[in-house]
Order: C-alpha cells, then sequence, then structure tokens
C-alpha cells in the first residue's frame, strides 16, 4: 500500500525524471518516523512527568551509576549546557544530587537519589512497553535487521561506540 512518501517520489519523479530522488524514500520516512515515535514517547514520558531530556539523563545515571557530568554529557550525547541545565531541573525535583569527587576536589559527581532511582525503575518498563508497541507491526527477526542496519548507517556517518 503506498504511503504519504510514495506520492512525494512519484511527483518528483514526474518534475524531475533526471534525478534519482530514491534516497528520499528513506530519509523522508526515517523523518517522518521520528515525528510519530517521538510523539508517542513524549506522552509516555509525560505519564511519569517527565520529559525525553530528563529520562535520558535519569536513565542513564540508572545502567551506568555515578558519573561527572563530562561523561553523562558524552553518554547521553548532550551538550554541556544542556547537562547543566537538565541537573539543575532533576536536581530542584529531588531526583539527583551532586557531590564532590573524594579522588579528586576539582570534579563534581552526579547521582541519582533514592526518590530519581524510583522515579526511573517504575518510568522505564512503561518505556519499553511503548516502544514494543511502536515495533509491534515487525516481527523481531525484522527488527533486529533493522537495527543491523541502522547501526550500519550510524556508523558510516561517524557515530560510533563510546569506550567504556
Amino acid at each position: 500500500m503506498p504511503d504519504h512518501v510514495d506520492h512525494i517520489l512519484r511527483q518528483w519523479a514526474e518534475a524531475r525524471p533526471d534525478l534519482d530522488v530514491s534516497p528520499m524514500g528513506v530519509i523522508g520516512r526515517l523523518t517522518r518516523l521520528t515525528r510519530v515515535l517521538e510523539g508517542e514517547l513524549r506522552k509516555t514520558f509525560a505519564r511519569h512527568d517527565l520529559d525525553r531530556s530528563s529520562f535520558d539523563v535519569l536513565a542513564t545515571l540508572r545502567r551506568a551509576g555515578t558519573l561527572t557530568p563530562a561523561d553523562l554529557m558524552r553518554s547521553a550525547m548532550i551538550t554541556s549546557g544542556a547537562v547543566t541545565q537538565r541537573l539543575d531541573r532533576l536536581e530542584q525535583r529531588g531526583l539527583v544530587v551532586r557531590l564532590p569527587d573524594e579522588t579528586n576536589g576539582r570534579r563534581v559527581l552526579v547521582d541519582l537519589t533514592a526518590e530519581g532511582r524510583e522515579l526511573i525503575d517504575r518510568a522505564l518498563p512503561d518505556h519499553v512497553d511503548t516502544e514494543h508497541r511502536l515495533l509491534s507491526a515487525v516481527s523481531a527477526e525484522e527488527r533486529d535487521e533493522l537495527a543491523v542496519l541502522l547501526r550500519n548507517l550510524l556508523q558510516s556517518l561517524g557515530d560510533v561506540a563510546l569506550d567504556d
């Protein structure tokens, strides 16, 4: 069954038959898919009084443990200014705490509070359930194949794994 992107591709084929616009089929669908997925994830986060950035910080701390703001920035793929703003908001809510690093007095460490840990532990299963629902149209095998293809594309564009 044709979708909106197919319609756009047909129009380009008529308007500019000299161009190979096939990449638009992939990029256009990824862009549209991102909008749909973000909207659904936003609803899930809102049920827990979170936004995506707050969820990302809490989830990063939950899976990785205590981190410096710089490590958090790399793990959550956000800028230093964004980390500071997010940490300020989460600290005001009592979800994270900044602690002096006992091994290096110039560094600060960030950790979850008990309340922050409880919140992310409640939100995470709901988030995973939402992701399962969003991917329910594809089989587990197709999902694995898609994950490999997307990883390959990301790596080809310079998005490489962080050193642990």
